[in-house]
């Protein structure tokens, strides 16, 4: 997708409805820079299309598509390919849980045990049939992350920091509390890019239960922060995003792309969110929208997430399917907080994709977990004139007086403070037997 076209388009079609009244890395980066023209184009056109939800009945219903350079017309998305910044096959590596005085090196507890991992899992106090392999806090946090460092897939105007750089620049760091800060740098003006943090976990899984404790994410107009998993080989071995979002969104987007075969049911089993865009997860097939799901909840993203306090997110990936769940502060079930997590008694997932349309173990292996921000790029860019959707009844470029996402973020440092994640934890439970 190109930006400048679907602005164009955009404004086009809300002038109609107004008229009606209506990277280390670089081994894998080849793999996956292929994959760029499509990356994130989904997202912009659902949101397009929620923002002209109240365009007048005398038009008739418009499907929005985004034509992109090759001249394929596809409807716009979700991250980079999940491989740049992850380590080769075989060298998938490992975080000891005790706490390490310092973070300055990105393959400190590295193996070649793929999967394995020198964390020594508390005693729960309850059952659970999970049990913890990897785990990411205090001091220790940023031990067994690869730095990416390459240029960003989804076009964003940020420049990725490797480790060293980003924690001499105060973009990472630990607090008081223990948790660990990912930060965008807030320069009051720059010409070019803004440095920025991406991560991917060096231990890698097939199936298993991710839980992110996170107090605040990146918010703000020109923010597009994401936390996710991904395969080797996009699409081949699928994409699951956990947490996504853009600009000034309240409502959590959930996605998953795939190979072809996968399919979200339009009559979807039971959960508490809502199918955007398709039921068809093709990657390739559908412009790599994939099959996203809007959460119901308004704190789960966002400012709105982070005056809460934050909280945890959870992904479970098991013979069922792939499932992701939202609780906020005030309401994280205490068998999370024991360390011995029951699924069976979280109740409604945010979004569920079920085994019985798409096979878990099939469209997706060998994940790492992965944080990034970026800024503008194909999605906060594309609906920086958006109005319309969950927090952003007024858009970016209404409420900043700047006409592009790009001349905004390049001259206005301060409006970023709010972009930076502070995560409490990251565990990786396998099952117990």
């Amino acid at each position: 997708m190109r930006v400048p076209a679907a602005l164009a388009l955009f404004t086009l079609i809300h002038a109609l409805a107004a008229d009606a009244e209506a990277k280390h890395l670089v081994k894998r980066a080849t793999e996956h820079f292929h994959t760029a023209a499509l990356r994130h184009s989904a997202g912009l056109a659902r949101d397009l299309r929620t923002a002209l939800r109240g365009l007048s009945a005398e038009a008739p219903p418009a499907r929005i598509a985004v034509r992109g350079s090759t001249g394929k017309t596809y409807c716009v998305s979700s991250k980079p390919s999940g491989s740049l910044g992850k380590t080769p096959p075989g060298a998938n590596g490992t975080s000891s849980a005790a706490p390490a005085p310092s973070q300055s090196s990105s393959s400190v507890g590295k193996s070649t045990a793929k999967g394995s991992s020198t964390a020594a899992a508390p005693a729960p106090t309850a059952t659970s049939n999970w049990k913890l392999a990897q785990s990411y806090s205090g001091n220790s946090f940023f031990s067994g992350w690869n730095f990416f460092t390459g240029a960003d897939p989804t076009n964003g105007i940020v420049q990725f920091l490797d480790q060293p750089t980003a924690q001499s620049s105060n973009l990472t760091s630990i607090t008081s509390d223990g948790n660990a800060i990912m930060r965008i740098d807030t320069t009051p003006q720059v010409s070019g890019n803004r440095a920025a943090v991406r991560i991917t976990t060096q231990y890698s899984f097939n199936g298993g239960l991710v839980l992110m404790d996170s107090t605040h994410m990146p918010t703000g107009c020109g923010t597009w922060p994401a936390f996710w998993t991904n395969g080797p080989t996009w699409p081949a071995t699928g994409e699951i995003d956990i947490v996504e979002g853009v600009n000034d969104y309240t409502n959590d987007q959930a996605t998953i792309h795939t190979n072809a075969g996968c399919n979200l049911p339009s009559t979807s089993p039971s959960m508490s969110g809502s199918i955007v865009g398709e039921t068809n997860c093709a990657a390739l097939e559908t412009g790599n929208q994939g099959c996203g799901v809007r959460a119901s909840s308004t704190n789960s993203f966002g400012a709105a997430f982070n005056s809460v306090g934050g909280g945890v997110y959870a992904m479970k990936w098991d013979s069922s399917g792939i499932s992701v769940y939202f609780f906020q502060r005030d309401s994280i079930p205490s068998d999370i907080t024991a360390g011995a997590p029951q699924p069976a008694n979280w109740g409604q997932p945010l979004a569920l994709w079920p085994s019985s349309s798409c096979n878990p173990y099939q469209f997706f292996q060998d994940h790492s977990a992965i944080f990034d921000t970026t800024l503008c790029g194909d999605w906060a860019s594309g609906v920086w004139g958006a109005s319309g959707i969950p927090g952003q009844e007024q858009s970016c470029a209404q409420r900043t007086g700047v006409a592009t996402c790009e001349d905004f973020v390049r001259n206005n440092g301060a409006a970023l403070t709010e972009a930076y994640w502070e995560v409490k934890s990251v565990q990786i439970y396998q099952p117990a037997s």
